[in-house]
């Protein structure tokens, strides 16, 4: 029998498959980043997304494949973590742009989509690598594109997708040399391959492993709970308003001609109507959390662009009685927004202590094998509570995120792209709260190329990569990145490290103390320095950061 089409329950099937296929292929996808360093974490990224945008798909009740493609998209990008998850909800979202306003699939409408999904995700990359996730995305798509032109039976159809998708995976290690080096294909590409296994598994309707992982439940625009930092400064009698209002609203043409949707326009409304507003639309819906007195108001002139899709109203002053009780008598005034607010990403409790100490505003625990989600970020910049924010990272696989949850702020927000806690230490002592945020942003860039960055793990596998021969738990030095030395002594790779990041030029050496390395270590560590390098002044802070049993940086 000839499956010539796929209907919005279909697709919400494979998505939620998908879903589960990549979840219980994470660990596997994780081993395959190229460094044997043991915070690889491509699979648990786009685990984590995928997981995310799924949740909002399970939620629909007989959708069209336009609304699966749509909340799938939305979700994605609301939990995409890393640089592997937010590509990934740039191709669905893409995707999802492709198949608008469709009730079923066919083979060339998913073809559609699947090209509409690259050209988003490599506008979305600066500088796109190929050898990537981009690379298996593109040849895939490329082949669905070819295939569509005469197949029409989508299980056909689907089981050549995959095998392209296969066929550009493997050849992955040829565009990339480190990739070749190593021995492993591309992680994130390994990734896209098991969602597109799983859709298939769909369509044919067979069954892939069960997985026991809890469902992660992200709500599309605002935790569902409140920071409890909000109740910290007001009464229950002083919420000004007290409503907390969010709503979907399903564009409709004939609503439109007679009301045409702007934006800014929209937001300008809501905005007069109460605070905390966040407007998400694109050509098929808006979404709006807003805290207003009267909930009514705002639904009035939503409803005017189409119809609701979703509904939620909570009493926040019943929701600040709950959590405080009534007994909270504090009288200070609301507290008005700061000028400037900086968020932080760090990988330890020292490290916390010494980033708030150097001016952040709100820091975020994540780094490496947990990083922040677009939302989480989101939720950050909002807790800074600030005209204008400054979002420092601290790691090359959470900027992709944090620039999405820039993008979605209603604040004035800009991306300082430190790739290290040290790079992000040295852009807070460049910051000047007087100074324009497009001159900060400038200048503390700057600053995140005037540090050097070395760091002591160890390996979780043996390899061979930029001519070192790495044993599994051998100790590993990276310079900037590089694995630069490799011992099964401690002590001795760390000296190899440090002979090649220290020159008669630096000044100044920062050592963060992990919370796995001992005092004992640390003294033999500042003694050597001091000795070998007698003109440069050396700091010693207590990072706690785990992974990494020390973190240098050299100015």
């Amino acid at each position: 029998m000839v499956l010539s089409q796929i209907t919005g329950e279909k697709f919400q099937e494979m998505v939620l498959l998908g879903a589960n296929h990549l979840s219980n292929n994470a660990n596997m996808i994780d081993a395959l980043n190229v460094f044997p360093v043991p915070d690889g974490d491509t699979g648990t990224n786009m685990n984590l997304s995928m997981t995310s945008g799924a949740a909002e798909v399970k939620k629909l009740k007989t959708p069209a494949v336009s609304e699966v493609g749509s909340a799938f998209a939305r979700g994605l990008l609301m939990g995409a973590r890393g640089n592997s998850g937010v590509i990934l909800s740039q191709l669905f979202r893409g995707f999802s742009k492709g198949i608008e306003n469709l009730d079923v699939l066919t083979p060339k409408d998913f073809a559609e989509g699947l090209q509409q999904g690259v050209k988003t995700a490599y506008k979305a990359v600066i500088k796109p690598v190929e050898g990537t996730i981009l690379t298996v995305a593109k040849d895939t798509a490329n082949k669905a594109v070819e295939l569509a032109e005469t197949v029409e039976d989508f299980e056909t159809f689907m089981t050549e997708v995959v095998e392209a998708s296969k066929k550009s995976l493997a050849y992955t290690p040829e565009l990339l040399p480190v990739l070749k080096e190593v021995g492993v294909v591309d992680s994130g590409g390994q990734g896209l391959v098991v969602v597109y296994e799983a859709f298939l598994a769909s369509i044919k309707g067979e069954a892939l492993p069960e997985t026991d992982v809890e469902e992660m439940v992200i709500d599309d625009l605002v935790s569902a709970e409140h920071h409890k930092s909000n109740q910290d400064y007001m009464d229950t009698s002083e919420i000004e308003y007290g409503y907390c209002t969010e709503f979907m609203v399903k564009f409709e043409e004939d609503k439109l001609k007679e009301h045409p949707y702007d934006e800014e326009a929209f937001r300008e409304a809501l905005g007069a109507m109460g605070d905390s507003l966040l407007v998400v639309s694109d050509d098929d819906f808006v979404r709006v959390h807003v805290h207003v007195e009267y909930p009514g108001e705002a639904m009035n002139v939503a409803q005017k662009f189409g119809s609701f899709v979703q509904l939620k109203v909570e009493n926040m002053r019943e929701q600040h009685t709950a959590l405080v009780g009534e007994k909270e008598t504090k009288s200070e005034k609301k507290k008005q927004k700061a000028k400037y607010g900086i968020v932080a990403v760090s990988v330890g409790e020292g490290i916390e202590e010494l980033l708030k100490s150097l001016g952040t505003t709100v820091v975020m625990q994540g780094g490496q094998t947990m990083n922040p989600s677009t939302k989480d970020i989101a939720d950050a910049i909002e807790e800074a509570y600030a005209e204008k924010v400054i979002i420092l990272p601290n790691n090359k696989n959470i900027i992709m995120a944090a620039e999405q949850a820039a993008e979605l702020s209603e604040a004035d927000v800009v991306v300082v792209p430190s790739k290290t806690i040290p790079q992000g230490m040295s852009a807070l002592l460049s910051f000047n709260p007087e100074d324009s945020l497009v001159n900060n942003q400038e200048n503390m860039t700057k600053a995140t190329k005037a540090v050097k960055t070395g760091q002591i793990t160890y390996a979780v596998r043996d390899t061979q990569i930029d001519g070192l021969e790495i044993e599994n738990g051998n100790f590993m030095g990276l310079l900037d990145g590089k694995i630069k030395a490799t011992d099964k002594d401690q002590m001795s790779a760390i000296k190899q490290l440090l002979d090649q990041l220290v020159d008669e030029d630096d000044e100044i050496l920062t050592i963060l103390q992990g919370e796995d390395a001992t005092d004992e270590n640390t003294t033999a560590l500042v003694d050597y320095v001091e000795e070998k390098f007698e003109d440069i002044e050396v700091e010693v802070h207590l990072g706690k950061q785990p992974i990494y049993s020390y973190i240098f940086s050299v100015e």
